[in-house]
């Protein structure tokens, strides 16, 4: 989009290069702007006209939400019931007791220009928490364990690895290799 004083400049310099004998097609070309954009800007006198795009007054769309629409919408999803869920799971609920209010997408629009959009009822917003970390300083403060599978010589044939470690001295403390046998699993 060229502005009025850009296009008064790229306008004289049109009709300088025209009176000097260049065509216009050929002068325009040299700025970067079409014959026909000239012709426009030109129009039938030596006045020229501003952009029509950013002054233009649109009607509204057709299909747009009408104020009780928006309201139902904030309503429906201020209730109790639906107080903590996003869009896109109370728009189904609301279509399997053959409710239709608006769809997801005019959900998440209108709660946005409502900024609802986010930690409505019971839902919170996210809180940062300092990483719980251990630091051990001599040994036996701070252990490891983990449990491997370790392949045996018969193929298809697995046992268990149980290891304890140390983290201040990096050693082993336990260890322990067994058959993978359900019936000695500890019960929950």
């Amino acid at each position: 989009m060229i502005n009025v004083p850009d296009r008064l400049l790229c306008i004289s310099l049109i009709r300088e290069a025209a009176q000097s004998g260049c065509r216009l097609e050929k002068a325009c070309d040299e700025l970067g702007v079409s014959l026909r954009t000239f012709q426009r800007w030109v129009g039938d006198g030596d006045t020229v006209r501003a952009d029509g795009r950013t002054t233009t007054e649109r009607p509204p769309p057709g299909n747009q939400l009408s104020e009780a629409e928006r309201q139902q919408i904030l309503e429906v999803t201020n209730s109790t019931e639906f107080a903590s869920l996003p869009p896109s799971q109370i728009v189904p609920r609301l279509a399997d007791r053959g409710v239709y209010v608006a769809s997801e997408s005019s959900f998440y629009r209108v709660l946005r220009s409502a900024s609802q959009q986010h930690h409505r009822g019971r839902a919170r917003k996210p809180s940062t928490r300092i990483v719980t970390s251990h630091c051990a300083t001599a040994p036996n403060q701070v252990w490891s364990w983990d449990i491997t599978w370790v392949p045996a010589a018969v193929k298809g044939q697995y046992y268990y690895w149980y290891m304890m470690l140390d983290v201040f001295t990096a050693r082993l403390s336990v260890t322990k290799c067994m058959k993978p046998n359900l019936q000695n699993w500890p019960r929950c």
